[in-house]
């Protein structure tokens, strides 16, 4: 399974930016779909997820009520961004996996990131 992310660049606080991931390869088995990011000097954290083809979201506190992730077309997954903070500065991955989309640290397939900066 291959992720390519776009749309990553530098937003003002209280701007909105939008991501987007393309999977292609062994796709069949994928039904959970996410988004993780990393700060400078921070673990990466999964801060939304998708089951695909049931509308099933999850959050993580720090983004909820400001991201939404959605699925887009079969093999592609946004992140709209909203309200942006400079907290929210950060490597945003896509990743994905076969079952349990909540369980942020099992997920074993990532892109290679799409840079956010909220300055």
């Amino acid at each position: 399974v291959q992720l390519v992310e776009s749309g990553g660049g530098l937003v003002q606080p209280g701007g909105s930016l939008r991501l987007s991931c393309a999977a292609s390869g062994y796709t069949y088995s994928i039904h959970c779909m996410a988004w993780f990011r990393q700060a400078p000097g921070k673990e990466r954290e999964g801060v939304a997820a998708l089951y695909a083809g049931f509308g099933i979201t999850y959050y993580s506190n720090s983004v909820e009520g400001r991201f939404t992730i959605s699925q887009h077309s079969a093999n592609t997954v946004y992140l709209q961004m909203d309200s942006l903070e400079p907290e929210d500065t950060g490597m945003y991955f896509c990743a994905a996996k076969a079952t349990d989309c909540s369980q942020w640290n099992a997920y074993n397939y990532f892109g290679q990131g799409t840079q956010v900066t909220v300055s």
